[in-house]
């Protein structure tokens, strides 16, 4: 396999000629190789290894076999499928597009690039540590000589987001430079790495256990895991950590951890704050799907706002690849008898329904194999709601929920683990679903329904709800999820059945929420809800999805392609539980004797109060935001958060410290009551301090209380599209205690 792998990074650094689509007219050829770093693609117009673009296999999303991207089904035709591929990329970096001469040649372009991808993720801590810093050296060394003079080492610096003074700079340089030469070379360089990669933090923890000739011996580290991190650690596991994490083999053959293979265990899985236990599935996904806070997207088709900005395929396979497990999709009636989707009354761009739910089918169950909810908002006429339906069938296949799990009448919503691999479509129904079982064959034809409650919301303020002629074919394949007009909890007690569910505008929703709290939950004990953003959201902002969960809302629908702290926060909540897109949600929210209401707490099962003890020690390796400005080195600071019940809510901030993106230390103590850890979720966010405007995110991490690790811990960060920052990360002190 190594050869293989050889020869897949040779073919890669050999590179060759691909033809790089854009349009039906713009088929170019473009040279494109892999550069010796073995990290930078470089991709030329004139012939290989020339100057020309470059990117970094860091910023590859993900590289598609075929015709996957609109651009190659509209400018390629069907029969080139398998010499077309296409490279994906983080952010909002066009994709490229190319086709070659075969499909042996494609298919080798594709797992050439996976498999390099594959090797840049696994690269551990340490060498990405290294990496990092000797591509910063490189940069740094002006002249390409391999040594560094002092000019040189203070450019560096720079670089690597620390500011010096020059007195300081120039002892570390007379310290390192031990040939007198008034450059750095070789060990000389090694050894200012370790000096600017100390951690006195670590340190000071390292020499307090390393009791065995100054170093850790397995009992050593079984004391640390006991004592510190609060572990239900054994002498086996503490010697699989030391053989794991270090990197001394001198040292591993006497079963001991140097202070380099501590580092190594703090900056990896095993030390980080959320636990590795909840990382896989580990709830019980065989609840009825209300029983479940579920993932979910507003208006998914869109990717920027939601006035004119362009709808896509693409925002459909980005937010089911976060997991996501409720897409939406407005249908509209189209040119060609073919029905579109886009945002109505808007200059949204517009895209072909059989389109999207192809690209569903296709990315559905990439990330989860649970069940995805498709919620059609219809404003098409009856012919072309025969075509959905038709396309939704044809499409989907035996993916497609049509009928009822069982021979009888269910009497509750069927769960995750029975639904996996499923589609469920939500929308209008004509009948009630006891029809199906019913011996009597009236069969229901085209009638009229009232619209969705959402697309009433969206019309202007004359305009009354209307009446939509819903077609039979349509009607059929709404199985567990019929959408129904909210008349109060008290109606939905008396008239609503176990499968119709309402959605709500968020104004309403935080009405019912604050005023009936208690009678929320118990709604949601047998049915589901779904909460919208409102209709004054046009820059596709979102609103707050915590005090929904607390009422026990699944389906809290947010605009996925803005990333901004409500959008993080859904993140955090679905971090476990395998990233899936469905948490089970707490047993006081499932429990019909349950009084549990988030806005006054009573005395029951989800009052535990503890007290959280948090210690910001300190930071690694924050990037710098403003790479072109000369001086522009952060200024950080930590905020730390509890969102939750009301009563828990609270935010705490460092001090900042003066430009070090490096190593900063704040030391910061704080302590957070909680009352309801069940509901509560810890989010740390850093951000560059600025005295005259608005502070600049740096990064952020946000994860449920109850997969929270007491300890000592390392936190990575994510840029705001939730990617992680390579290299960077707190460092902090955990302790969740009884409150006394």
């Amino acid at each position: 396999s190594r050869e293989r792998d050889n020869a897949d990074l040779r073919f890669l650094l050999d590179g060759a000629k691909l033809t790089k689509i854009r349009s039906k007219s713009w088929h170019k050829s473009r040279y494109f190789n892999l550069m010796e770093d073995c990290r930078t693609i470089m991709c030329s117009s004139k012939k290989l290894g020339k100057k020309g673009n470059t990117f970094l296999i860091d910023d590859i999303e993900s590289v598609r076999k075929g015709r996957q991207t609109e651009g190659l089904k509209k400018h390629t035709d069907p029969d080139e499928e398998e010499k077309c591929f296409s490279i994906m990329f983080k952010g909002s970096k066009k994709n490229l597009d190319f086709m070659v001469n075969s499909k042996e040649e494609a298919h080798r372009w594709v797992t050439s690039l996976e498999k390099l991808m594959n090797h840049a993720q696994n690269l551990n801590k340490k060498q990405e540590r290294e990496h990092w810093f000797i591509s910063c050296m490189r940069k740094a060394d002006k002249n390409k000589d391999n040594k560094m003079t002092l000019k040189e080492l203070k450019h560096f610096l720079r670089q690597v987001n620390i500011e010096v003074d020059d007195t300081y700079v120039e002892e570390i340089f007379k310290k390192c430079d031990t040939s007198n030469s008034g450059t750095l070379e070789d060990l000389e360089i090694e050894e200012f790495y370790s000096l600017l990669t100390k951690r006195e933090e670590i340190d000071v923890i390292y020499a307090k256990y390393a009791k065995t000739e100054g170093e850790m011996s397995a009992r050593d580290l079984l004391d640390f895991l006991l004592n510190e991190q609060r572990e239900q650690a054994t002498i086996e596991s503490a010697l699989k950590l030391i053989e794991k994490h270090e990197l001394d083999e001198a040292a591993k053959q006497k079963k001991r951890m140097t202070k380099d293979g501590f580092v190594m265990y703090l900056n990896q899985e095993d030390g980080c704050i959320f636990n590795p236990a909840h990382s896989p599935v580990y709830q019980d996904m065989s609840q009825p799907l209300n029983h479940y806070f579920i993932s979910s997207s507003h208006n998914t088709y869109l990717m920027e706002d939601q006035l004119k900005g362009p709808s896509s395929t693409e925002a459909y396979v980005k937010a089911l690849m976060k997991s996501c497990r409720c897409v939406e999709l407005d249908c509209w009636d189209g040119p060609n008898g073919e029905p579109i989707i886009y945002h109505g009354y808007t200059l949204t761009s517009k895209i072909l329904f059989k389109d999207v739910i192809r690209a569903i089918k296709d990315y559905a169950f990439k990330t989860s194999p649970y069940p995805v909810i498709l919620s059609l908002e219809n404003h098409c006429t009856v012919e072309q709601q025969q075509l959905m339906a038709h396309h939704l069938i044809d499409i989907l296949g035996s993916a497609l929920v049509t009928k009822p799990l069982g021979d009888t009448m269910p009497a509750s919503l069927p769960s995750p683990e029975e639904l996996k691999g499923k589609f469920l479509v939500k929308g209008k129904r004509l009948n009630k679903l006891d029809a199906m079982f019913s011996n009597n064959n009236t069969t229901v034809e085209e009638d009229s329904v009232s619209e969705e409650d959402e697309a009433v919301d969206c019309k202007e303020n004359d305009q009354k709800k209307a009446k939509i002629k819903l077609a039979k074919e349509l009607s059929d394949i709404v199985i567990y999820c019929k959408s129904v007009h909210f008349g109060g909890f008290e109606h939905a007690r008396d008239n609503q059945s176990f499968y119709e569910m309402s959605s709500l505008k968020e104004s309403k929703a935080f009405q019912l929420a604050d005023a009936s709290a208690t009678a929320f939950i118990h709604h949601n004990m047998d049915k589901l809800t779904r909460i919208y953003p409102a209709g004054s959201r046009t820059d596709s902002s979102n609103y707050n999805p915590v005090p929904m969960w607390n009422v026990g809302c699944q389906i809290v629908a947010l605009n996925f392609q803005t990333n901004t702290k409500e959008m993080h926060l859904n993140q955090g909540r679905f971090l476990p539980n395998g990233f899936c897109g469905y948490i089970l949600k707490p047993e006081f929210q499932r429990s019909p004797s349950s009084q549990f209401n988030p806005q006054s707490l009573t005395e029951g099962p989800w009052l535990q109060k503890k007290v959280l003890h948090v210690l910001v020690i300190s930071a690694q390796q924050l990037p710098k935001l403003n790479k072109d400005k000369q001086n522009s080195i952060v200024d950080p600071l930590v905020k730390v958060e509890i969102q939750g019940v009301a009563a828990d809510n609270d935010k705490k901030t460092t001090h900042h410290i003066e430009n070090n993106g490096f190593n900063p230390m704040w030391n910061t103590k704080f302590e957070f009551p909680i009352s309801v850890p069940e509901l509560a979720l810890l989010r740390f966010v850093v951000e560059d301090h600025d005295s005259a405007s608005q502070n600049d995110y740096i990064g952020q991490y946000c994860l449920p209380l109850t997969s929270v690790r007491n300890g000592y811990r390392h936190v990575p960060l994510l840029t705001k599209r939730g990617d992680i920052i390579p290299s960077a990360g707190l460092f902090v002190h955990i302790m969740l205690m009884d409150q006394k």
